[in-house]
């Protein structure tokens, strides 16, 4: 389908148009980012019984922009045996990837009448890009987000760096493969890689007029559950944040950073963890729609950004529970899940998915071919549990013998 702000050909218009809509889109994650880390400090403060930033500004909304400033000030350390391109390199490859990404989210929009609202006399849609590939272009863009990570540690020069870049590395191969499978069955139900086309796909309401027709329902919740589970090792958030962990590395990949350097991997961090959020709420809560009513300019304006953002909200307001209760995993634990969990159980729900699609179009019996599925399934589990033991007792065995 594509936007309709260049099927005309580009202009003036569509030239400015578009300029509006990469300004108006850096600036909001820029606000959301600053917004993220006052949320987070306040929400962690709350559980911990603390009282959190209350200083500058009414509620110490603007700490997290006296922190940037203060550290923009600050002295740029530069290690003596860093690899100076690579190092001063890095922290940008980490910030801009969450920027990208977030390109193709659509914040509003009237789903329910073609998702386009109109910006000086031109039929456009509330996001920056819709490429055909969105979804392959959201897994690119997680995939060179990590370069930033890995290469900080790499080019510092020392050992506990090193470290967190080569446990960044083993983690974003344990679950991107876990991510793309979730997202695989939603490509399945929907048909198409583009978000705009996923959000208009769960426009209006299923089963009955009742249920909303999101992916988290047609799905079967769990391709979501485990989009947020390897979203959230993805952002190297706890608890999953092995390439940081203090107690073990210092600090990790960002050890030898200071200044505004050190200030773009945080900024990177909660820039991820806006852009993630966004992405599980476009993907499987509808992403901008939502009930609305009244005149054009607010059903197709401010409803549509209301429920985005307050979808938003909710799932940012997840992260934060996560770093404020859950304990680290140990790396074993961390490879364990991703492999032997979460890879299986989402190629498994995949297959599922694809079999009932393929008996309902087949015509075949839904009964039968349940109970096929069940048996397979049955089957597959118990040959994994049996292989997983078989290993376990190896290690066992082998560590005796090393004894």
């Amino acid at each position: 389908m594509g936007d309709p702000l260049y099927a005309g050909g580009i202009g003036l218009t569509v030239v400015l148009v578009t300029l509006l809509k990469v300004l108006v889109t850096f600036v909001l994650l820029l606000v959301a980012t600053m917004f993220m880390v006052w949320f987070e400090r306040k929400i962690v403060a709350d559980m911990q019984h603390r009282i959190g930033p209350n200083r500058a500004g009414p509620w110490g909304l603007l700490q997290t922009l006296a922190d940037g400033t203060k550290l923009f000030f600050k002295e740029d350390l530069l290690p003596d045996r860093a690899d100076r391109i690579v190092f001063r390199l890095a922290p940008v490859l980490a910030v801009v990837p969450a920027f990208l990404a977030f390109a193709i989210v659509p914040i509003g929009g009237n789903f329910a009448e073609g998702g386009t609202v109109s910006m000086f006399g031109r039929e456009t849609f509330l996001q920056l890009a819709d490429p055909p590939v969105g979804v392959l272009f959201f897994l690119a863009m997680s995939g060179i987000g990590v370069y930033g990570v890995m290469l900080a540690g790499w080019s510092s020069g020392s050992k506990y760096p090193l470290l967190g870049g080569v446990r960044a590395t083993a983690q974003i191969v344990s679950y991107e493969a876990a991510l793309g499978l979730s997202l695989a069955s939603v490509i399945l139900v929907n048909g198409t890689l583009s978000t705009h086309q996923i959000v208009a796909e769960q426009a209006g309401a299923g089963f009955g007029g009742i249920i909303p027709n999101w992916n988290l329902v047609v799905t079967g919740v769990v391709p979501a559950i485990i989009f947020l589970i390897a979203g959230t090792a993805e952002l190297n958030r706890p608890p999953f944040d092995l390439v940081e962990a203090e107690q073990e590395l210092v600090g990790g990949f960002n050890t030898e950073y200071s200044s505004i350097r050190f200030a773009l991997f945080f900024l990177a961090e909660f820039m991820n963890t806006v852009t993630m959020s966004a992405l599980v709420v476009t993907l499987f809560l509808g992403g901008p729609s939502g009930p609305v009513w009244g005149p054009e300019p607010v059903r197709t304006w401010f409803f549509p950004i209301f429920w985005f953002l307050l979808k938003l909200v909710v799932f940012l307001f997840v992260f934060v529970w996560f770093r404020g209760t859950l304990p680290r995993l140990r790396y074993d634990q961390l490879m364990d899940l991703g492999w032997k969990a979460l890879i299986p159980l989402a190629l498994g729900w995949f297959l599922l998915l694809g079999a009932v699609r393929v008996a309902r179009n087949e015509g075949w019996n839904l009964v039968v071919t349940f109970g096929a599925i069940t048996v397979v399934v049955v089957v597959a589990v118990t040959l994994l549990n049996l292989s997983l033991r078989a290993a376990q007792r190896q290690r066992l065995a082998d560590a005796e013998v090393n004894a």
